[in-house]
């Protein structure tokens, strides 16, 4: 096994990295938009280029050996000083047509992401801007293939996401809550209630949002009462979705308790068209964060970093 006079093709570095980041061929597959037979043929090639098995197959997964790892520690900074030096040379052939690439998640990317961003244009003039609103494992997903600078989207101390883990530098730039609401019942008062005995329908967060991952964290005893500290009923979860926007229709329906940004449901609270359900105890705090590429970014992009940065000391 020998890379020999065969050229080197950036596709496989590309497919290489995604496999290392999911840890299983299918969804690097997916994530890639090929077939899972054309990722396999890359990923041999790659290692034959190499002269080393980067894949352990052993137990039919995606994991890395101990060349694997290797090579992917390296591979990083050299795929970052590439997407640097691109992003330079496009700079430097138009910097006047540079654009911003965000990627919200869906909540943030209607009730934060424009008041923000006008607060910015009235100190920076940022000229062509792209957003592109996802869940929270999407948004992830674009910064991790730097299709994006910037990720802005919800989280939480204690539940980190793929962007901590890859170390990704981030500002805080607010805050929020997950609050447990319910429509009215009898009385007026909430027809769902945590805490209340009898069965909670619950409408839930998929895997892929970023809520959901802040609610096990957080919350865990909700879905796992056997291992809880606090006594909680019995739950059903009756409907599942990664966007809020969707659960908050669902909770106006009357179908369950939802767990919703605050931000997304102050007029139905003020309007009495939601109720808290839980009180303080069951509420979650949010961090509204902005994360970007670690590669150095073009001159406006980190232009905005520094006057983010400087705004929030």
């Amino acid at each position: 096994m020998g890379p020999g006079n065969r050229p080197l093709d950036m596709d496989w570095l590309e497919d290489f990295m995604v496999l290392a980041a999911t840890g299983n061929f299918s969804r690097a597959a997916e994530a890639r938009a090929i077939a899972q037979p054309a990722l396999s043929r890359h990923i041999r090639s790659l290692e034959e280029w190499v002269g080393a098995e980067l894949i352990d197959r052993s137990a039919h997964s995606g994991g890395l050996t101990a060349a694997g790892k290797r090579f992917q520690s390296l591979l990083v900074d050299v795929l970052s000083g590439l997407e640097a030096a691109r992003i330079k040379a496009r700079a430097a052939q138009d910097e006047a047509s540079a654009s911003l690439r965000f990627a919200c998640t869906h909540v943030l990317s209607l009730y934060f992401f424009p008041r923000w961003l006008a607060q910015l244009e009235e100190k920076l003039q940022l000229g062509p801007v792209q957003t592109m609103s996802d869940s929270s494992s999407g948004c992830e997903e674009m910064l991790l293939q730097r299709k994006v600078q910037f990720v802005l989207c919800y989280s939480a101390i204690g539940s980190p996401s793929r962007l901590d883990e890859g170390k990704y530098p981030m500002m805080q730039l607010g805050g929020d809550t997950l609050v447990p609401v319910s429509v009215p019942g009898q009385g007026g008062k909430p027809l769902h209630t945590v805490g209340g005995g009898d069965m909670l329908p619950v409408l839930a967060y998929s895997d892929a949002s970023g809520a959901g991952r802040i609610m096990r964290a957080h919350l865990g005893d909700i879905f796992n009462p056997s291992g809880s500290s606090r006594a909680v009923q019995p739950i059903s979860v009756v409907f599942t979705a990664h966007s809020a926007i969707l659960l908050k229709t669902m909770a106006l329906a009357g179908r369950g308790l939802a767990w919703l940004p605050l931000a997304l449901i102050s007029d139905e609270l003020s309007s009495g068209k939601l109720l808290d359900a839980g009180g303080g105890d069951w509420r979650v705090p949010l961090e509204i964060r902005l994360y970007r590429q670690r590669a150095e970014l073009a001159p406006l992009a980190e232009a905005l970093w520094t006057l983010v940065g400087g705004a929030n000391k």
